[in-house]
């Protein structure tokens, strides 16, 4: 709640910001709604979260299967040489075959969030004890049941820790993807950066920063207890 009331009072607080800057002739931003920039910033981040968590967790399970544990140090390998690639530089490459706007924000933001719901994925089955797999089949469940009935609710816990990450860390990143034109939290700062405007970058900077441990805090509050 005090999160959207501050973005509500935001444009009415010129006194503020003009104190704070007073050597800006606009210190209040008001090029754009700051709730339509909630919406694109949400829309933007938690897409981008909700594809890397599919693309992470597959690859968790696949990583977790007597036929795919081979493969674990190359997805290991791969989904965090994906990480390691600043988001900037990432939309940077994909400006020319994806164009300006959301797609290569939505891609760089795929990339950097699916290492940690690999992880998540991979710890939370793990963890699973064998004690309880090797009473699952004594009841002749098969592969599949069992990891939708037995592995899965038991890894719950630790899956929804990596991708509770992954939705901070694209909430908190989504800002970069105005340097391409994706509206969003991070167009205060970029424009305010153009145009040497510290009022917009600040207020772009503490929203996108409040909102990202808003995410944080909440979906701890809603995640189950680790057993």
């Amino acid at each position: 709640m005090a999160f959207l009331l501050a973005l509500w009072a935001a444009p009415h607080l010129g006194a503020l910001w003009g104190a704070l800057f007073p050597e800006v002739q606009r210190p209040v931003w008001e090029q754009r709604g700051w709730f339509a920039l909630l919406g694109s910033h949400l829309l933007l981040s938690l897409g981008a979260a909700a594809v890397a968590a599919l693309l992470g967790l597959l690859a968790g399970i696949l990583a977790t299967r007597p036929g795919g544990r081979r493969l674990r140090p190359l997805l290991d390998a791969l989904f965090s040489l994906a990480q390691s690639v600043p988001p900037i530089a990432v939309i940077a490459l994909a400006l020319p075959g994806l164009g300006f706007g959301a797609a290569p924000t939505l891609l760089a933001l795929v990339l950097y969030a699916c290492l940690p719901v690999l992880r998540g994925a991979v710890a939370g089955l793990d963890g699973v004890p064998p004690g309880v797999l090797d009473a699952a089949r004594g009841t002749g469940m098969g592969p599949w049941r069992m990891l939708a009935q037995v592995e899965m609710p038991l890894a719950l816990p630790v899956v929804l820790s990596g991708l509770r990450l992954a939705v901070v860390l694209s909430i908190a990143t989504a800002a970069v993807g105005a340097m391409a034109g994706a509206e969003c939290l991070g167009t205060p700062i970029v424009v305010g950066l153009a145009n040497n405007n510290g009022a917009y970058v600040l207020q772009g900077g503490l929203f996108t920063a409040w909102l990202a441990l808003l995410a944080d805090r909440t979906l701890a509050l809603l995640a189950p207890a680790q057993r």
